[in-house]
């Protein structure tokens, strides 16, 4: 008997144990699965609409400040030469300490958007785990119900292992 030319027994049993692994999956497991993939997404959706309106208060910041530029401009024209020269000095930094935070608020979103996304993948992965498991667990179980079963499941076990060690020594 092989696995790539199954008798007709295996083959049932194969399709069998399939079925009863994917209906519970689909009863239990993936409504939990889409359920945990669904908050993720709606917290992913908020993070968005802060980091929108994070760039919305951004651009009304530079809009004022654009016209603090121009009122400092109108000044400037009746203030001495070395005065303009600090006005000036004063203004590039203001533009570059906002441009430095609206890069680490736009960094910051990311990142909490990324592991979100890493958070909800491992947790799918482990339900995923956890699920098999359970179910290889009960398959076996099942199958192993005698004393006789279990012997013999033992004994070719051991044989196995004997051979393996066998082999390598």
């Amino acid at each position: 008997m092989s696995l790539i030319t199954p008798d007709g027994g295996l083959l049932f049993w194969m399709v069998l144990i399939f079925g009863i692994v994917l209906f519970i999956l689909a009863k239990w497991g993936f409504p939990i699965i889409t359920s945990s993939v669904d908050k993720r997404n709606s917290r992913i959706e908020e993070s968005l609409r802060k980091a929108d309106e994070v760039e919305k208060r951004e651009a009304a910041l530079a809009s004022e400040y654009e016209k603090m530029v121009a009122d400092a401009r109108k000044e400037q024209a009746r203030i001495l030469k070395e005065a303009a020269a600090a006005g000036e000095e004063i203004v590039a930094r203001a533009k570059q300490d906002a441009a430095d935070e609206t890069v680490k608020m736009i960094a910051h979103a990311r990142t909490r958007i990324e592991a979100e996304r890493e958070t909800a993948a491992a947790e799918l992965r482990r339900e995923v785990a956890v699920l098999s498991v359970e179910v290889a667990e009960k398959v076996i179980r099942g199958r192993l119900s005698s004393d006789k079963e279990q012997k013999a499941l033992i004994d070719k076990l051991v044989d196995e292992a004997s051979k393996a060690h066998k082999a390598d020594s």
